[in-house]
């Protein structure tokens, strides 16, 4: 285990030109009256300068448990019978339940994603499960998201030369059917032996996320790769405890294109070993309330003042069938 993890650690400093930024004096380690302007503006001026320069980084010293309790109890979910699974099936009113393969498309000019998924909402949890274990592990991980998130977004906010709370204020309802926010576990089945696979071929096809940022975390089969500003699509390597922080859609209209949007996408492992395993991944989207209105903090008109929902439901509705 130790040999694997200083193994990433040393691949992660020769090969990945993606920032590492400390987040320790914000992470959930520390209380709430830890966390003063100062401990903010710190991670602001990390996080202003990686952002503004690749729109991704990794977080290290965050502090949310993830593995522990989240993961193993996510893949004992997908792991069940396939009727099992689709007793939540996802609908097409609301974005909360679960995708089986074949049925998303985040890319509309390549094949079906080789992933199943469920995306998890408190305010549309209907709360009518057999087992709530796997419910309760993402109610948690919701919450421990969502807390972070705000401290991450004040400290954003200070880098965007904004109140400390404004971006928190957009997001102000998350947990509630009046925000989008969405906590999406991800699982990429094994390659079966029968199946020829390409170079580069895909798992998940290139895409941007839709809100104002995302965090994700994924397990060591790796395969996840970011549109990096001059050297193209990298490799996002998996350290372990860090989140990958990527810059959404409407943080780069909130910016004027000064914070772009990261493109990214999962290929196939090239190592046999790896096709052969599962891969886990899981992603917290943070948007703004369904009503708030996203426009260019410069006062430019590059982009046109949108609602959260306007931006999002017809792309929801062309690549996934969900309306709201």
């Amino acid at each position: 285990m130790f040999s694997w993890i200083l193994q990433i650690l040393i691949m992660s400093d020769i090969r990945s030109p993606i920032p590492v930024v400390d987040v320790d004096k914000i992470g959930m380690h520390r209380k709430s009256d830890e966390i003063d302007k100062a401990s903010l503006e710190a991670v602001a001026l990390s996080l202003k300068n990686s952002f503004c320069k690749y729109g991704v980084c990794y977080f290290k010293n965050h502090g949310i448990e993830y593995e522990d309790k989240f993961i193993h109890i996510s893949e004992a979910f997908f792991k069940q019978p396939l009727d099992v699974k689709t007793q939540h099936l996802r609908g097409t009113r609301r974005d909360f339940g679960y995708s089986p393969v074949g049925q998303e498309k985040a890319n509309l000019e390549n094949p079906v994603d080789l992933k199943e998924s469920f995306n998890y909402q408190p305010g549309d949890d209907q709360d009518d499960w057999m087992d709530n274990a796997f419910p309760d592990a993402c109610k948690e991980m919701f919450g421990q998201c969502s807390v972070f998130g705000y401290r991450v977004l004040d400290a954003l906010s200070l880098a965007l030369g904004q109140r400390q709370t404004f971006l928190r204020d957009s997001s102000a309802r998350i947990g509630t059917q009046d925000n989008p926010t969405t906590l999406r576990s991800l699982y990429y089945p094994p390659i079966p032996l029968d199946m020829t696979t390409k170079p580069g071929e895909i798992r998940f096809p290139e895409h941007s996320d839709y809100g104002t940022i995302s965090f994700l975390f994924q397990d060591e089969v790796g395969g996840l790769e970011v549109d990096f500003p001059g050297k193209g699509f990298v490799e996002v390597i998996p350290i372990p405890g860090t989140i990958l922080v990527i810059a959404a859609d409407l943080l780069q209209r909130w910016t004027a294109d000064a914070v772009v949007s990261t493109p990214h996408r999962v290929l196939i492992p090239a190592e046999e070993s790896k096709k052969r395993k599962p891969r886990q991944s899981a992603v917290f989207f943070i948007l703004p309330d369904n009503d708030y209105v996203v426009k260019p903090l410069d006062g430019s008109t590059k982009y046109k003042p949108i609602t959260c929902m306007e931006y999002l439901r017809p792309k929801m509705t062309q690549l996934v069938g969900v309306t709201y």
